[in-house]
C-alpha cells in the first residue's frame, strides 16, 4: 500500500457512482457506496455510504455506517482533502492509490474517490 502523508491537494469526486445491495435503493438514493473498515477491522468492505451536502462552511460529506451511525467530513479547500466536521477526533488523510484516499478517524477507516494527480 502506498502512503503519502502531508498536504493532500485533492478534489473529491462524488458525481454519479451510486450503488448498494438490492432492496436498498430507497434508503441509499443519492448516496454512493464506499469501502470502509470499522471499529479496527483489517479488511475493507463496501458497507458505508457517502452523500455530499452543502454546509455553512462549504461542502460536507456525510459518511453513513452500517450500524446507522454517521460521520461528517468537511471538504477542505487548503489542500488537506477532508477534515472532521464534528467530534473531537481528527481525520487523518493518506493517498492510497490512483484517485483514492483513505480517511482514518479513531478506529474507523474510509476509502474515498479523489483526484490525487496533483499530489504527486
Amino acid at each position: 500500500m502506498i502512503r503519502k502523508r502531508g498536504a493532500v491537494p485533492v478534489v473529491l469526486m462524488f458525481l454519479g457512482a451510486c450503488g448498494g445491495a438490492p432492496g436498498d435503493e430507497a434508503a441509499d438514493a443519492g448516496k454512493a457506496r464506499i469501502e470502509c473498515a470499522l471499529e479496527g477491522a483489517e479488511a475493507f468492505a463496501p458497507d458505508c455510504t457517502v452523500e455530499e451536502m452543502s454546509g455553512a462552511d462549504g461542502a460536507v460529506l456525510v459518511v453513513g455506517r452500517s450500524d446507522v451511525g454517521y460521520r461528517r467530513l468537511q471538504i477542505a479547500t487548503d489542500g488537506r482533502g477532508v477534515v472532521s466536521a464534528d467530534g473531537s477526533e481528527p481525520a487523518k488523510v493518506a493517498i492510497v492509490g490512483d484517485r483514492l484516499i483513505e480517511v482514518a478517524i479513531g478506529n474507523d477507516r474510509y476509502r474515498l474517490p479523489a483526484n490525487t494527480r496533483s499530489a504527486k
